[in-house]
């Protein structure tokens, strides 16, 4: 094959790349652009095998058939409500096929040749290890194989920087010396400590932060291992990755009011005095029943849904819909308040609402339904806490203060569906709940809906 038909294949491949990423930036046009890097996957991977003269196809045809078997039963056996779990554990084996691609290529003789693909390796290994471990740790945690809570470990931020400067030298030493192999297999060892010390004292609540810069390391490994391999789609998708993960991992702590460098030591915002549940809530909680909340339904002109994590633990989404399809019958208009670190991942209520068929064109920014909230007769909030806090708005003593919030509570009446009284990933109590324009529909969130459908058709 000639370099010129090879080099505008990988021009084709790139092109549909940065297309499929645009196409993902909006629900409409996500499943197009997931196809669309497909495609320029697939003719990358193509390109690059016919490239290489491969004599021997066996292994790679074994591996074509283990992985595709793997990734159909995934595609279609894991729910949607486990969808950052399962990209946290994607990306950790982006970063560990870089890892594997680095070593392989470390100890070939052929291939570490220059000062360009050592410093390449070096930094994949390290880069590649922090990706493995860290994105294996968030998958524990989203699991619960381990706790969601931040596990605090004395002295983390100086184990961190202790194992940031030694895996930092042991690349030095890994360019210098490539003769010895002991530094290499230090490094691994080094970096997958850090990427496990890295992640273990993150909480739950920081999850999307963490799993788009794991996203973004990914990206950024396979980049670099495409220095060593000489691969150039592989420099530009993982390019693309990199640069994008970053710019979400910026949305994300922009939406969290936090800085980067907060979430990745687990520093929250200084408190002031504790806050005692017992005292918001004392007497102040009106409990309500699917009943009552289906007679104000029957009047209400306009409902705003505001989905949290909650939904996607009791797989409510689909009961969600029908609620909205009885309300639209009866003449409502109703939309869905999207928070974008609302959930366990980037997207995860975009996603979750698009599996139940939810029109996109429902689904509104946190940005543009806020100033909609005051002319809105009932919002629903469906397992949603820390995203509608209004201390984030008012408590300036509070550790998520200046956090944008959705401002559910200047709606006509706020209906929350909640198991309990119980704190999100903060740890903090809900005024909301206590306030006086909101009912608490206590109970399974799937199971609430379902009743309040059924009453409100009975009303018919």
């Amino acid at each position: 094959m000639s370099m010129t038909i090879i080099y505008l294949a990988y021009l084709v491949a790139a092109s549909l790349f940065i297309l499929g990423i645009k196409g993902l930036t909006k629900p409409r046009t996500a499943v197009r652009g997931n196809q669309l890097s497909a495609l320029g996957m697939f003719i990358a991977v193509v390109v690059t095998l016919l490239d290489k003269s491969i004599l021997s196809y066996e292994w790679i045809i074994a591996g074509i058939l283990l992985g595709g078997a793997i990734g159909a039963v995934m595609a279609t056996k894991i729910q949607v409500t486990a969808m950052p779990q399962m990209v946290a554990l994607l990306n950790g084996f982006g970063g560990g096929a870089s890892l594997f691609i680095a070593l392989a290529s470390f100890l070939d003789p052929d291939s570490a040749t220059h000062v360009v693909a050592l410093i390449s390796i070096g930094l994949t290994v390290l880069i590649g290890s922090v990706t493995l471990s860290g994105s294996f740790v968030a998958f524990a945690k989203l699991q619960e194989l381990i706790s969601g809570n931040p596990i605090r470990v004395p002295g983390n931020k100086f184990i961190n920087a202790s194992l940031l400067i030694a895996a930092l030298i042991l690349t030095v030493a890994v360019v210098t010396t490539p003769s010895n192999p002991t530094f290499i297999y230090a490094l691994v060892a080094v970096s997958l400590l850090l990427g496990l010390f890295l992640v273990v004292p993150i909480g739950g609540a920081d999850m999307p932060v963490v799993i788009a810069l794991l996203n973004s390391y990914s990206g950024i490994a396979a980049a670099t291992t495409g220095f060593i391999t000489g691969n150039t789609v592989l420099i530009v998708s993982g390019s693309l990755v990199g640069a994008s993960g970053i710019i979400l991992t910026q949305i994300m702590c922009k939406a969290m009011n936090r800085s980067l460098f907060n979430v990745l030591f687990g520093v929250m915002a200084e408190g002031g005095e504790t806050v005692d549940a017992d005292e918001v809530y004392a007497g102040k909680v009106t409990s309500s029943s699917p009943e009552e909340v289906a007679m104000l339904l029957e009047t209400a002109e306009r409902v705003v849904i505001v989905p949290g994590y909650g939904l996607a633990m009791a797989q409510a989404q689909h009961a969600v819909r029908e609620l909205a399809s009885v309300l639209e019958a009866r003449g409502a208009q109703v939309l869905y308040a999207i928070h974008p670190v609302a959930g366990r991942m980037p997207g995860h209520m975009n996603v979750l609402l698009a599996e139940a068929e939810v029109p996109y064109e429902q689904l509104i920014e946190m940005d543009e339904i806020n100033p909609q909230f005051e002319q809105t007769d009932v919002a629903i909030v469906i397992g949603a806490n820390d995203v509608t806090n209004p201390m984030a708005r008012e408590d300036k003593g509070s550790p998520i203060y200046g956090m944008p919030i959705l401002n559910v509570d200047k709606a006509r009446t706020v209906v929350v569906v909640k198991r309990s009284l119980s704190p999100g990933f903060a740890g903090l109590p809900n005024p909301l709940f206590a306030k006086d324009n909101a009912l608490m529909l206590f109970g399974d969130g799937k199971k609430a809906i379902v009743d309040l459908t059924a009453s409100l058709k009975e009303a018919d």
